[in-house]
């Protein structure tokens, strides 16, 4: 949290109410002061209290209408074009980084989740994803507020497997978007949680935010009888890049994130140039929703932004007809001599197993092909399998080179901010260290 607050040049934090007493005391980045605030729309001042004060009063009040004044003063000058808000990157490959996105950004991101899926105000969600990502921030709230829809939030204040369909029914929820990891959650607990005898009325079900196997979105289809839309998007874009159609709208193709919402998307080779139809290079994307760049970090806005256009770091491909299909992260592909695997590839094989709910894979130093595949499950409760059990299955649907080394079988996943399988701190629990000399 303190590399984020240095890199974003804060000199104070406000906090509501709720989150004061979780806030870290004496782990603060230059003594950065941290402010409570309290604001009422009867009162006659807005109050900001220290909580972890640094230089200066312990208190300050401001005159209610002076506050509201000066925000509609700002609103006027704010244009399309200003700031409004910064967002961290998950840092799933490497440092995170902050991305400014303006207001015409989130505009044209919301727009393209607005028409793609029909939002209006006959609509309601459940948002289980965090607000301080774009897929719950944008995706999920603004998306639906935008659209005259209801918004409602979980009552423990994240997703809760065991309160999630007593929610989703309070809500009356039409639709509801969330990680794969989520979506595998909710059906390891359908047996016991699912409420068959009045199925709640969704319209769809989203996925995005990380590679959704094609067996977890069929199950999830058969037990919650909805389509399951998969969608592509990424902080840069103030969210999504493309999605699958709704059912009427055109087909979904299968492995496929969709087509393009409001963005121009092209696949780059190696030395730059463009990619014919169908051959795996590079995702870049540009258009009325991507950042200008990373803020105060030139270096990385230069290696990644040019002409407009932003360098992904996904591999994928496009079809005839537009559709677009990832083949995993660049940094996370592993090469096992000269042999390149998407760890998609064996997690979709391994999350097929009925005795499987979750699946990850990840490369491991090795002395003879340079890395080599291993991978981590959870089990479906009540269920038994054998690592041996689980190579048999995934030598008989991988080539050889994919079947993972080493299957390690936990109870549960370390997570990314976001609540996905975190590959860099399996890997880094399993790699072994070198032989002392």
């Amino acid at each position: 949290m303190g590399a984020r607050q240095a890199a974003a040049g804060a000199s104070a934090v406000l906090l509501p109410r709720p989150l004061r007493a979780a806030y870290p005391a004496g782990d603060l980045p230059g003594d950065l002061p941290a402010w409570g605030i309290e604001a009422d729309a009867y009162a006659s001042e807005v109050t900001f209290t220290a909580v972890h004060p640094g230089p200066g009063p312990d208190a300050a009040r401001v005159p209610a209408q002076r506050a509201q004044t000066a925000g509609r003063s700002r609103r006027r000058e704010a244009g399309r074009s200003s700031v409004a808000l910064l967002l961290a990157t998950t840092g799933s490959t490497g440092k995170p980084k902050i991305v400014p996105l303006t207001h015409a950004n989130l505009a044209a991101s919301v727009a393209g989740i607005c028409s793609g899926y029909h939002l209006g105000p006959g609509d309601a969600t459940l948002v289980v994803m965090p607000l301080f990502h774009g897929h719950g921030l944008v995706g999920g709230l603004l998306a639906t507020l935008a659209s005259s829809g209801a918004a409602y939030l979980p009552a423990a204040g994240r997703f809760s497997a065991h309160l999630f369909w007593e929610e989703i029914g309070r809500a009356n929820a039409t639709w509801y978007t969330a990680v794969p990891t989520v979506h595998q959650i909710l059906l390891a607990r359908a047996a016991t949680d699912y409420p068959a005898a009045y199925r709640p009325g969704l319209r769809f079900i989203r996925s995005c935010s990380a590679p959704l196997a094609q067996a977890v979105l069929h199950k999830t289809e058969e037990y919650f009888g909805a389509p399951m839309i998969v969608a592509y998007g990424m902080t840069e874009t103030a969210h999504q890049v493309a999605t699958n159609p709704l059912p009427g709208d055109g087909p979904r193709r299968k492995g496929s994130v969709g087509l393009p919402t409001g963005l121009q998307v092209r696949i780059i080779n190696a030395d730059g140039s463009v990619a014919e139809s169908g051959k795996t290079g590079e995702v870049c994307v540009r258009g009325p929703a991507l950042t200008e760049g990373y803020l105060n970090d030139p270096k990385a806005t230069a290696a990644a932004f040019a002409d407009g256009w932003f360098r992904t770091g996904d591999l994928g491909h496009l079809d005839s007809d537009g559709f677009l299909y990832l083949n995993g992260r660049i940094k996370e592909i592993i090469n096992r001599g000269g042999e390149k695997i998407a760890p998609q590839t064996v997690e979709a094989v391994l999350l097929a197993n009925p005795a499987v709910e979750e699946a990850a894979a990840f490369a491991v130093p090795d002395a003879k092909y340079g890395e080599d595949v291993n991978a981590a499950v959870v089990l479906q409760p009540d269920t038994e399998a054998t690592e041996a059990d689980l190579k048999g299955y995934c030598q008989a649907r991988l080539a050889p080179f994919e079947v993972p080394a080493r299957i390690y079988l936990l109870d549960r996943f370390p997570r990314t901010s976001k609540g996905d399988a975190d590959r860099r701190a399996l890997a880094a629990a399993f790699t072994r260290p070198p032989p002392a000399s």
